[in-house]
């Protein structure tokens, strides 16, 4: 072979590998990156409020996951619309999503009010999410905001600790103290307190110590220890009543635009589900931490916390039992949910009282046994 013919042969080589590279990057797919779908949601709670935290946490386990394809904002309430008008903005995409309770909906359909008011037939927050998630509370649920036209996606999550019965400018010894009581509360437990005796103002959180400090009501519940020195409770009223049916079993909600949510990808979706199941057990554990760590601080600045007299406790049962009576009555999904939750009650209740040993008994004798 020539020296000519061999260069020949080299510069063919060459052209034909560099056609082979050139059809191997025609034949690979075109890689895009995926953009971000930003999702605005608005709270009911100020920012201040721990609650207000807990809609944070969801949307940033959401936000992590996603991976930068899905972003979650949560402003705090007010931003946007009021805190009772949450359902509403949802529905019409004036907002993509929202947190909140289902409580206050109440308004708009009093079964509404049955996730969370009433002592939920011995159910504990926890055992109520059961139901709504394996009893039959989620169908429920769907089928109420359907009648009401509301286009939205509905996830319970992050059961609540037991509601203190109220804050008092004076200790509420006996029922009859309650009598003529200016007071705040949501929900069935509107007509709770107002059976038993006390003029019923039901305001939103942000607005519940301002009108303490007016003297506009006298007494007030909201939820926990945290968001109760959060929003100032102790710097207008020294007596806290602990124990209460009135919302013994409230759940937070979490609310999608159902257009919204239904354009996302399944794997975003999925995203979004498992990220409600982790910020449920989270919010629990969460609470349990800083609820136990507030609660001492109550103590050191100097409020009173008193146990709600048996007496008042059974009052509210009674309270109660008149009022799904009542209701059941006018309201065919009302009496369905409340068919629906006694059934399950009786059943997992039952299971839940006779394999559950006594805590307290266990806590008495490690921290109060010189006490006995």
């Amino acid at each position: 072979m020539t020296q000519k013919t061999t260069s020949q042969r080299r510069r063919f080589l060459k052209k034909a590998s560099a056609g082979a590279v050139g059809a191997t990057a025609m034949a690979a797919p075109m890689v895009s990156v995926a953009q971000t779908t930003s999702l605005r949601f608005q709270s009911t709670w100020p920012s201040k409020d721990i609650f207000h935290e807990y809609a944070q946490d969801f949307a940033t386990k959401v936000n992590n996951m996603a991976g930068g394809r899905l972003k979650i904002e949560v402003l705090p309430a007010g931003s946007v619309v009021p805190a009772f008008q949450l359902l509403e903005a949802v529905n019409k995409g004036t907002l993509d999503g929202g947190h909140g309770v289902v409580a206050y909906h109440y308004g708009k359909n009093s079964a509404l009010a049955l996730w969370g008011s009433g002592p939920s037939f011995g159910m504990d927050p926890n055992m109520l999410l059961a139901w709504h998630n394996y009893g039959g509370g989620k169908e429920l649920l769907a089928e109420i905001y359907k009648s009401l036209n509301m286009d939205v996606v509905s996830y319970l999550y992050g059961p609540m600790p037991t509601q203190p019965f109220g804050w008092f400018k004076k200790p509420i010894g006996k029922l009859e103290d309650i009598k003529g009581t200016k007071f705040r509360t949501v929900g069935l437990a509107v007509d709770m307190y107002t059976d038993m005796g006390a003029a019923v103002n039901p305001l939103p959180g942000g607005e519940i110590v301002p009108a303490l400090d007016r003297g506009l009501i006298d007494g007030a519940e909201f939820n926990n220890a945290s968001s109760d020195r959060l929003l100032g409770f102790p710097d207008v009223v020294k007596n806290c009543m602990l124990q209460s049916f009135h919302q013994s079993g409230e759940q937070f909600e979490i609310l999608f635009n159902k257009g919204k949510l239904e354009a996302l990808p399944g794997e975003l979706k999925a995203i979004v589900d498992y990220g409600v199941q982790a910020a449920s057990a989270d919010m629990s554990w969460k609470a349990a931490h800083r609820n136990s760590l507030d609660y001492a601080e109550l103590k050191k600045a100097g409020v009173k916390f008193y146990k709600t007299p048996d007496a008042i406790l059974r009052a509210q049962l009674a309270a109660w039992d008149k009022i799904i009576a009542k209701k059941g009555g006018e309201n065919a999904l009302f009496q369905k949910v409340i068919d629906s939750q006694k059934a399950f009650a009786a059943r997992a209740g039952q299971w839940w009282n006779d394999y559950t040993v006594d805590f307290k008994m266990a806590y008495n004798h490690y921290f109060n046994a010189k006490k006995a």
